[in-house]
């Protein structure tokens, strides 16, 4: 009984080992393809990569030509700890000397160049579900970018989060590079790609549970602010969501900003309207076809329809 503890004892830390270990794609697995940076420039606008990567500018969000210097130094506040982005910029603090195989898995799978989880503030829950094409042309465009000098600080987690080791657990439960929801028409389906994949909507937009996992059964119904106070609206074609917004008026928001009520875009969405304006008016009304072919979902912490979050409720004050 005693030689059984012990084997349990020994047997249990190489199990967790194991099943943590970062997986990783191979270079077999890649396809033989170099790279088109002027198609890349497409997926890095529908990523939003400048609205995190970018370098503020005198303490404020980068603008215009600014949002192609990608030297970091954005803050993320959550229920984790803060996390600060950091350079991508192809410098030797950035992303420099990085391989096509490192940059599919830091975006696919969540690892770095050595081999260490990368935490999923970095939405690449959303990213494994892209052609792995399509990343290989966001590293093309990337590479063309100037580069930028200067590192960021270290993420401040407190206890366990600051174990990366558990994110092998955490990958385990909620890494899927499948849709969320199936769409038959076509242009639905190139908007469930950009919604889902590169736009990574549903990281703000769906409520998560402890663990930090979306809840893929409240898609895109609203959830609580990531980074704070307040909430994030529902955009499904429900009453507490888009249910009174055309097709055609989802499209000129993301295009312009501008809601059916000729309110605006407003926190954190102004930077995500404002990449989405880069996109072609093909990608935004195929955007809308499938905001509108969603499942409509029940209220959900009060989302506003005015292209604002929603204000605080008296219990997140």
């Amino acid at each position: 009984m005693r030689r059984v503890a012990v084997a349990i004892l020994l047997l249990v830390p190489l199990a967790v080992w194991v099943i943590t270990q970062p997986s990783t794609m191979s270079a077999d697995e890649l396809p033989d393809y170099a790279g088109d940076a002027a198609a890349g420039e497409r997926v890095f606008w529908a990523g939003g990569c400048a609205s995190c990567h970018a370098t503020p500018v005198n303490g404020r969000r980068a603008k215009g030509d600014d949002r192609l210097i990608l030297g970091g130094g954005v803050t993320l506040e959550s229920p984790y700890g803060t996390f600060h982005v950091p350079n991508i910029s192809p410098h030797a603090d950035g992303l420099e000397g990085w391989t096509t195989l490192d940059f599919v898995n830091a975006m696919m799978r969540g690892v770095s160049p050595d081999g260490r989880h990368y935490y999923p503030s970095f939405p690449y829950g959303s990213y494994a579900k892209m052609r792995i094409e399509d990343v290989i042309d966001l590293k093309a465009f990337i590479d063309t970018l100037p580069g930028v000098a200067g590192t960021t600080p270290g993420h401040e987690l407190g206890i366990p989060w600051n174990t990366r080791r558990g994110i092998g657990f955490w990958k385990r439960l909620y890494l899927d590079a499948g849709p969320v929801v199936e769409v038959s028409d076509p242009e639905a389906e190139l908007g469930r790609y950009l919604v889902e994949g590169p736009g990574h909507c549903g990281e703000c937009h769906t409520p998560r549970d402890a663990l930090g996992g979306l809840v893929t059964a409240r898609w895109l119904a609203g959830a609580p602010n990531p980074e704070g106070r307040g909430s994030v609206p529902d955009i499904t074609p429900g009453e507490s969501g888009l249910g009174d917004w055309s097709a055609a008026d989802i499209e000129y928001y993301l295009e312009t900003g501008f809601t059916p009520e000729f309110d605006t875009a407003g926190g954190p969405m102004v930077a995500v309207q404002e990449n989405m304006a880069e996109l072609t008016k093909e990608d935004r009304a195929a955007i809308a076809k499938y905001l509108k072919a969603l499942p409509a979902a029940g209220r959900h912490g009060g989302p506003r329809r005015d292209g604002h979050a929603a204000r605080e409720t008296p219990a997140q004050a």
